[in-house]
Protein backbone atom coordinates (compact mmCIF):
# COMPACT_ATOMS: atom_id res chain seq x y z
CA UNK A 1 0.00 0.00 0.00
CA UNK A 2 3.27 2.02 -0.91
CA UNK A 3 1.11 4.42 -3.12
CA UNK A 4 -1.24 6.77 -2.20
CA UNK A 5 -4.77 7.36 -3.81
CA UNK A 6 -4.57 10.70 -3.62
CA UNK A 7 -1.99 13.17 -5.47
CA UNK A 8 0.29 14.19 -3.10
CA UNK A 9 -0.29 17.94 -1.66
CA UNK A 10 1.38 20.91 -4.16
CA UNK A 11 4.03 22.64 -2.40
CA UNK A 12 2.44 25.41 -1.16
CA UNK A 13 -0.14 23.30 0.42
CA UNK A 14 2.68 20.97 2.03
CA UNK A 15 4.42 23.74 3.22
CA UNK A 16 1.48 24.71 5.64
CA UNK A 17 1.03 20.55 6.80
CA UNK A 18 3.53 21.13 9.55
CA UNK A 19 1.17 19.68 12.32
CA UNK A 20 2.93 19.18 15.35
CA UNK A 21 6.58 18.76 13.82
CA UNK A 22 7.83 21.38 16.36
CA UNK A 23 7.11 19.11 19.16
CA UNK A 24 7.63 15.61 17.73
CA UNK A 25 10.52 14.65 19.27
CA UNK A 26 8.77 15.11 22.89
CA UNK A 27 5.36 15.01 22.47
CA UNK A 28 5.00 11.47 23.50
CA UNK A 29 7.86 12.08 27.26
CA UNK A 30 5.43 15.46 27.64
CA UNK A 31 2.38 13.61 27.52
CA UNK A 32 3.47 10.63 29.67
CA UNK A 33 4.92 13.39 32.01
CA UNK A 34 1.55 15.49 32.22
CA UNK A 35 -0.62 12.34 32.15
CA UNK A 36 0.76 9.52 33.04
CA UNK A 37 -0.76 6.11 31.84
CA UNK A 38 -4.67 8.19 31.11
CA UNK A 39 -4.38 9.20 27.51
CA UNK A 40 -3.11 5.65 26.26
CA UNK A 41 -5.96 3.99 28.34
CA UNK A 42 -8.48 6.18 27.18
CA UNK A 43 -6.97 4.95 23.50
CA UNK A 44 -7.02 1.27 25.01
CA UNK A 45 -11.02 1.66 26.09
CA UNK A 46 -12.13 3.06 22.57
CA UNK A 47 -10.43 0.67 20.76
CA UNK A 48 -12.43 -2.01 22.32
CA UNK A 49 -14.73 -1.26 19.68
CA UNK A 50 -12.33 -2.32 16.79
CA UNK A 51 -14.49 -4.46 14.75
CA UNK A 52 -14.04 -8.15 14.19
CA UNK A 53 -13.49 -9.72 10.89
CA UNK A 54 -10.20 -10.61 8.68
CA UNK A 55 -10.70 -7.96 5.88
CA UNK A 56 -11.05 -4.84 8.06
CA UNK A 57 -9.92 -1.38 6.54
CA UNK A 58 -9.44 1.29 9.36
CA UNK A 59 -8.48 5.09 9.48
CA UNK A 60 -6.41 6.64 12.21
CA UNK A 61 -6.67 10.17 11.76
CA UNK A 62 -3.48 12.21 13.64
CA UNK A 63 -2.25 8.80 15.22
CA UNK A 64 1.34 11.06 16.15
CA UNK A 65 4.32 9.02 16.66
CA UNK A 66 3.00 5.50 16.15
CA UNK A 67 1.84 3.82 19.40
CA UNK A 68 -1.93 4.08 18.28
CA UNK A 69 -1.32 1.98 14.88
CA UNK A 70 1.12 -0.85 17.06
CA UNK A 71 -1.81 -1.32 19.03
CA UNK A 72 -4.18 -1.24 16.46
CA UNK A 73 -2.22 -3.90 14.46
CA UNK A 74 -1.49 -5.91 17.57
CA UNK A 75 -5.62 -6.09 18.50
CA UNK A 76 -6.56 -6.64 14.56
CA UNK A 77 -3.69 -8.45 12.95
CA UNK A 78 -4.93 -8.57 9.68
CA UNK A 79 -6.38 -5.39 9.26
CA UNK A 80 -5.06 -3.21 6.67
CA UNK A 81 -4.63 0.97 7.79
CA UNK A 82 -4.44 4.32 6.25
CA UNK A 83 -2.41 6.38 8.50
CA UNK A 84 -3.48 9.85 7.99
CA UNK A 85 -0.95 12.47 10.03
CA UNK A 86 -0.86 16.36 9.31
CA UNK A 87 3.07 16.29 10.51
CA UNK A 88 5.63 15.06 8.44
CA UNK A 89 8.09 13.99 11.54
CA UNK A 90 5.35 12.54 13.30
CA UNK A 91 4.63 10.78 10.29
CA UNK A 92 8.03 9.69 10.14
CA UNK A 93 8.30 8.69 13.40
CA UNK A 94 5.42 6.60 12.85
CA UNK A 95 7.14 4.89 9.72
CA UNK A 96 10.18 4.01 11.50
CA UNK A 97 8.50 2.57 14.68
CA UNK A 98 6.42 0.18 12.71
CA UNK A 99 9.43 -0.90 10.35
CA UNK A 100 11.24 -1.60 13.96
CA UNK A 101 8.90 -3.13 15.88
CA UNK A 102 6.12 -4.64 14.16
CA UNK A 103 8.20 -4.98 10.26
CA UNK A 104 5.86 -7.96 8.49
CA UNK A 105 2.91 -5.53 8.88
CA UNK A 106 4.91 -2.57 6.81
CA UNK A 107 2.50 -3.97 3.69
CA UNK A 108 -0.60 -3.08 5.32
CA UNK A 109 -0.05 0.35 6.48
CA UNK A 110 -0.35 3.29 3.98
CA UNK A 111 1.24 6.59 5.63
CA UNK A 112 -0.39 9.25 4.12
CA UNK A 113 0.58 13.24 5.01
CA UNK A 114 -2.08 15.60 5.49
CA UNK A 115 -5.76 16.25 7.25
CA UNK A 116 -9.00 14.72 6.76
CA UNK A 117 -8.86 16.54 3.27
CA UNK A 118 -6.85 14.11 1.88
CA UNK A 119 -9.13 11.98 1.90
CA UNK A 120 -10.24 10.47 -1.69
CA UNK A 121 -14.10 10.86 -2.42
CA UNK A 122 -14.45 7.13 -2.58
CA UNK A 123 -12.40 6.06 0.33
CA UNK A 124 -14.49 3.96 2.64
CA UNK A 125 -13.42 2.51 5.92
CA UNK A 126 -14.54 -0.03 8.77
CA UNK A 127 -13.54 2.12 11.44
CA UNK A 128 -12.80 6.01 11.63
CA UNK A 129 -10.10 6.07 14.84
CA UNK A 130 -9.86 10.04 15.73
CA UNK A 131 -7.53 10.05 19.16
CA UNK A 132 -6.60 13.62 20.73
CA UNK A 133 -6.90 15.05 17.23
CA UNK A 134 -10.41 16.25 16.91
CA UNK A 135 -9.49 19.48 19.72
CA UNK A 136 -6.71 20.45 17.11
CA UNK A 137 -9.55 21.56 14.30
CA UNK A 138 -10.82 25.07 14.51
CA UNK A 139 -14.43 25.57 15.39
CA UNK A 140 -14.98 27.10 12.25
CA UNK A 141 -13.57 24.67 9.85
CA UNK A 142 -15.17 21.56 12.47
CA UNK A 143 -18.03 20.60 10.84
CA UNK A 144 -16.67 20.10 7.41
CA UNK A 145 -14.18 17.97 8.82
CA UNK A 146 -16.11 16.08 10.29
CA UNK A 147 -19.37 15.38 7.55
CA UNK A 148 -15.63 14.37 5.61
CA UNK A 149 -14.66 11.77 7.92
CA UNK A 150 -18.14 11.04 7.94
CA UNK A 151 -18.54 10.35 4.18
CA UNK A 152 -15.59 7.93 4.89
CA UNK A 153 -17.58 6.06 7.31
CA UNK A 154 -19.00 2.82 5.91
CA UNK A 155 -22.85 1.86 7.18
CA UNK A 156 -22.64 0.08 10.67
CA UNK A 157 -18.93 1.25 11.10
CA UNK A 158 -17.73 2.78 14.28
CA UNK A 159 -16.06 6.38 15.21
CA UNK A 160 -13.58 5.84 17.91
CA UNK A 161 -12.80 8.74 20.08
CA UNK A 162 -10.43 9.19 22.90
CA UNK A 163 -9.89 12.82 23.98
CA UNK A 164 -10.38 15.72 26.32
CA UNK A 165 -13.80 16.46 27.83
CA UNK A 166 -15.09 19.98 27.73
CA UNK A 167 -15.17 22.20 31.23
CA UNK A 168 -16.51 25.84 31.79
CA UNK A 169 -15.30 25.69 35.50
CA UNK A 170 -12.30 24.23 37.84
CA UNK A 171 -8.97 22.79 37.50
CA UNK A 172 -9.74 21.01 34.29
CA UNK A 173 -10.73 24.46 32.22
CA UNK A 174 -7.79 25.73 33.13
CA UNK A 175 -5.49 22.78 32.08
CA UNK A 176 -7.62 23.35 28.44
CA UNK A 177 -7.03 26.81 28.45
CA UNK A 178 -3.04 26.24 29.29
CA UNK A 179 -2.45 23.37 26.70
CA UNK A 180 -4.45 25.40 23.96
CA UNK A 181 -1.89 28.28 24.78
CA UNK A 182 1.14 26.25 24.84
CA UNK A 183 0.54 24.31 21.56
CA UNK A 184 -0.48 27.92 19.72
CA UNK A 185 2.70 29.13 20.33
CA UNK A 186 4.84 25.88 20.13
CA UNK A 187 2.74 24.48 16.88
CA UNK A 188 0.53 27.71 15.85
CA UNK A 189 -2.69 25.61 16.55
CA UNK A 190 -5.76 27.60 15.49
CA UNK A 191 -7.95 26.12 17.59
CA UNK A 192 -9.14 28.26 20.43
CA UNK A 193 -10.99 25.87 22.74
CA UNK A 194 -12.41 22.49 22.84
CA UNK A 195 -15.51 21.19 20.82
CA UNK A 196 -18.32 19.66 22.19
CA UNK A 197 -17.70 16.29 20.39
CA UNK A 198 -20.03 14.28 21.55
CA UNK A 199 -23.13 17.09 20.49
CA UNK A 200 -20.80 17.38 17.20
CA UNK A 201 -20.96 14.10 16.21
CA UNK A 202 -24.47 13.60 17.73
CA UNK A 203 -25.62 15.75 15.17
CA UNK A 204 -23.79 13.42 12.09
CA UNK A 205 -26.31 10.89 13.41
CA UNK A 206 -23.92 8.71 16.30
CA UNK A 207 -24.13 8.27 19.57
CA UNK A 208 -22.21 6.56 21.79
CA UNK A 209 -22.28 3.04 22.91
CA UNK A 210 -19.69 2.79 24.97
CA UNK A 211 -17.72 5.34 26.92
CA UNK A 212 -15.15 5.33 29.99
CA UNK A 213 -13.17 8.06 31.79
CA UNK A 214 -9.49 9.19 33.33
CA UNK A 215 -7.56 11.56 34.58
CA UNK A 216 -10.52 12.33 36.86
CA UNK A 217 -12.63 13.11 34.05
CA UNK A 218 -10.86 14.82 32.58
CA UNK A 219 -10.72 12.74 29.18
CA UNK A 220 -12.79 9.53 27.99
CA UNK A 221 -12.69 7.16 25.47
CA UNK A 222 -16.15 6.61 23.53
CA UNK A 223 -17.33 4.15 21.05
CA UNK A 224 -19.52 5.78 18.67
CA UNK A 225 -22.09 4.17 16.58
CA UNK A 226 -24.97 4.97 14.58
CA UNK A 227 -28.19 5.73 15.43
CA UNK A 228 -31.19 3.49 14.68
CA UNK A 229 -32.59 6.71 12.18
CA UNK A 230 -29.23 7.07 10.73
CA UNK A 231 -28.82 3.21 9.49
CA UNK A 232 -32.32 3.12 8.55
CA UNK A 233 -31.63 6.24 6.06
CA UNK A 234 -28.53 4.42 4.06
CA UNK A 235 -30.58 0.93 3.68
Amino acid sequence: MSEPRKPAPQPAEAEKLTGFDRVAWCYDALAGLVFGPAQRRAQQAALAGLPDGVARHLLILGGGTGWVLLEVLRRRPPATVLYLEASPKMLARARARLLRECPQAAGQVEFRHGTQAALGPQEQFDAIITFFVLDCIAAPELPEALATLRRAQRAGAPWLLADFRPARRGWRHWLLAAMYWFFRLTTGLRARALPDLRAELGRLGLRPQHSATFFDRAMEGVIFVESTAALASVI
